[in-house]
């Protein structure tokens, strides 16, 4: 089944002949193979289906692999080929739809079969859990059993054990076995004695609602109706769709009714959202439109909780499943309908082991179940914008605010010669001030967390770098700690200058934590509230944030990209950027791109009612072109002007890229493998011909040393996708047998979206 699918992994092929059923298996781990193993004792070949879990020896350890296939012959010994230990699975966990989804994701990410298929299970069928629906365990008082039993004469705890029993005859309750004070010995030993038993029962599912809909829908507005009205013709067959919306547009009303749609049609609706902190917001905005069941998937979900969502959304049980990128590997019984929301983000991507993209899987998981697909985003990526203008997305634009509410206005505030009290010019001060006095909400951004940026001895220079990292250490107040936000080293703030004793050290430049402490200064009537990171680890630290902003009162709201991310803010008439200039000059191509979207997410957060908004950057380059474009043309003449450079450039979405990264504790030792492993590279595009491949590199990372690690990269950048895929499946193959290579820490990411 896998051997025509390249080299991504190395299926063992031999006319050796084992007397065996032999099972290929796929294991969680880097190696880019298959495992062959004997069917365990008594198992059966009939019994055997692809995708099914086994637990298998492998090495001192056991680990759970997934039954890629069976047959009859293996290059390994008849003599060496282990038998698996035990078979999991009644039937394969992963529907075949999604498995399908994995191997092609395996192939494409150049990523091992194993750890994808790792990747697309919850926790507890990694580690051998039943795939089955959340079982309650009963404890019941057996035919005959008696409190005058014999055997209880000298066990006292027993037999109160079996008095308690005896009074619920439905039985008692696992988890409720503490609160009635039974001890799970005592429980032990009557069963043993055949007085209890246990009854195993299946935990009850809701059931289907008669009516969906909890309120009443909004009307919706022409632009709005013409959107639905387009996906709604592509009901029962893959289609994507981009609804390309102005902040506060009405986005989400569309997705709301597209969804009652497919519950309707007596199909299931797929919903991803970007970030964790979005999902009670979202999950509360259903579930008083639906009266469906809901499953919510993010990492911040337990365990348990995580496999019961899963398996209600594979056993349809739950009609719409809600969650961050990871729920992309959710399975449906009748998929109907996958909606991504704020498509352009970046935490779509995954930035370790498998580094896929889940908005791309998504749109190859909608071909695969034949059902259509809705991008969303006020912002959309180039690559999605290039893509609907190709034809591939159908294009679908929300020009006006919901409700008739007025597009913010932008003003540019150039500080060039103004001094800036904690990042606050005077002029936006002022503004401020006047928001507030009229009864309104102010949302500060910033995207620079803690205090200050650094901290710096006035007297010789020195300035607080990480000692993991070529970074500097950023100054935490309230903590009075110095924190890299890059590799997470933390150290107590210094009394005096480690390098000159003297203690004169001041921080330099501002941070949240800083903007904070100065705006309660300068508006010590008006609460000021912190959203950032640090702000809200606690667990419902953000809701209760929220819950203050949302009684409408004037207050200040100052906080990082987490404010920008689909928030509503009604009260919120001013939002002031306090530094616009970060992605002007950036070496990362995509950093204009991120700073215009950042921008106009922001910005959406104000006027959202009857109440106008207005939006002042503060910046040092207020003549900028990107900056005038974008404030006075909006972010779609941006994304043009920003598209039109890419094509001239040979960047994507019209290039293809991949990027080779290695790091080691010693200089010198990551670039030296990749200095062979771009030899290698270079010689297999000779043998194999393969055009339009340029290799950029090696060269060391912008951040050269990173968590004590030497960092180094090659960047692949090719003209067409078939070929680079072609040049990588023979090349991973060969990098594995590198000797310097075990002396190195190095990945492969296809499709990069950093390349930091």
């Amino acid at each position: 089944m896998l051997r025509s699918r390249g080299p991504l992994w190395s299926p063992r092929v031999s006319d050796a002949h084992s007397p065996d059923v032999i099972l290929r298996l796929a294991l969680p781990s880097p190696l880019r193979r298959l495992f062959d193993y004997r069917a365990p004792p008594g198992v059966a070949r009939a019994q055997l289906q692809p995708g099914m879990r086994l637990r298998v020896p492998f090495g001192r350890r056991e680990l759970i692999g997934i039954l890629i296939e069976v047959s009859d012959r293996s290059e390994v010994p008849a003599a060496k080929l282990k038998p698996a230990l035990e078979l999991l699975d009644a039937r394969a966990p992963l529907p075949p739809a999604l498995f399908k989804l994995c191997l092609w994701t395996a192939q494409y990410y150049q990523h091992s079969l194993g750890d994808t298929l790792s990747w697309a299970l919850p926790v507890l069928l990694r580690q051998g859990e039943p795939a089955e629906a959340r079982q309650e365990r009963f404890w019941h008082l057996a035919a005959g059993a008696s409190l005058d039993d014999p055997r209880l004469a000298r066990a006292p705890r027993q037999r109160q054990a079996l008095a308690t029993i005896a009074q619920h005859p439905h039985g008692v309750a696992q988890q409720l076995l503490s609160q009635l004070q039974l001890n799970r010995d005592s429980l032990e030993l009557l069963r043993e004695k055949g007085l209890v038993h246990i009854e195993v029962r299946r935990h009850a599912s809701s059931e289907r609602p008669t009516r969906w809909l909890a309120q009443p829908e909004l009307p919706l507005n022409p632009e709005q109706s013409a959107a639905a009205e387009a996906v709604r013709a592509g009901f029962g067959r893959f289609h994507a769709f981009l609804l390309a919306g102005v902040t506060g547009s009405g986005k989400t009303e569309v997705y709301l009714q597209l969804i009652r749609e497919t519950l309707e049609a007596g199909k299931q609706a797929l919903v991803l959202i970007p970030e964790i902190n979005l999902g009670p917001q979202t999950l509360a905005r259903f579930e008083k439109r639906f009266n469906a069941r809901i499953a919510l998937l993010h990492s911040n979900v337990n365990d348990r909780e995580r496999l019961d969502a899963w398996l209600a959304a594979r056993d349809g049980e739950a009609d719409i499943i809600i969650g961050t990128r990871s729920a992309l590997f959710t399975p449906m019984q009748r998929p109907g309908l996958i909606i991504i929301d704020e498509e352009h983000d970046a935490s779509y991507k995954q930035q370790e082991g498998l580094r896929y993209h889940a908005r791309d899987l998504a749109l190859v998981r909608a071909r695969q179940d034949n059902v259509p697909i809705l991008l969303g985003s006020a912002t959309p990526s180039l690559e999605s914008l290039h893509n609907a203008h190709n034809g591939r997305y159908a294009l679908l634009k929300l020009t006006q605010r919901a409700g008739g509410a007025q597009q913010p206005r932008f003003l540019r505030l150039d500080v060039k010669s103004r001094p800036l009290d904690s990042g606050l010019s005077g002029p936006m001060q002022q503004a401020i001030a006047q928001t507030l006095a009229a009864g309104q909400q102010v949302l500060v951004f910033l995207n620079r967390r803690g205090f200050a940026p650094t901290l710096l001895c006035h007297d010789c220079g020195w300035l607080s770098g990480c000692p993991r990292c070529d970074a500097r250490m950023t100054v935490h107040q309230r903590s009075n700690e110095l924190r890299c936000h890059h590799c997470g080293h933390v150290e107590a703030r210094p009394h005096s200058c480690p390098k000159c004793q003297r203690l004169d050290l001041r921080p330099v430049g501002a941070g949240t934590e800083r903007a904070e402490e100065r705006l309660g200064i300068l508006f010590p009537d008006y609460p000021v509230l912190r959203v950032d990171r640090d702000s809200t680890s606690r667990k419902e630290a953000m809701a209760q944030l929220f819950a203050t902003i949302q009684r409408g009162e004037p207050c200040i709201l100052i906080g990082t990209q987490m404010l920008a991310k689909g928030h509503h803010f009604p009260r919120v008439t001013l939002v002031a950027i306090l530094d616009a200039d970060g992605g002007l000059f950036s070496a990362d191509f995509r950093a204009s791109e991120r700073m215009a979207q950042l921008i106009v997410q922001v910005a959406g957060r104000a006027g959202r009612a009857e109440e106008p908004g207005k939006v002042i950057i503060q910046t040092h380059l207020a003549e900028h072109p990107l900056l005038v474009q974008l404030t006075e043309q909006g972010y779609f003449a941006f994304a043009e002007q920003a598209l039109a450079e890419r094509r001239s450039a040979g960047l994507p979405p019209f290039a293809h890229l991949a990027l080779l990264r290695a790091e080691a504790h010693k200089p010198g030792q990551a670039e030296g493998f990749l200095d062979q492993a771009c030899s290698l590279a270079e010689r297999l595009l000779d043998e194999r011909r393969l055009g339009g491949i340029e290799l950029l590199g090696p060269v060391p990372a912008p951040m050269e040393r990173r968590a004590g690690r030497y960092r180094a990269q090659l960047l692949l950048q090719a003209s067409a996708r078939a070929p680079l895929h072609r040049l990588l499946g023979a090349w991973l193959l060969e990098l594995e047998q590198l000797p310097s290579g075990r002396a190195v820490r190095w990945s492969l990411d296809v499709d990069p979206i950093d390349l930091f």
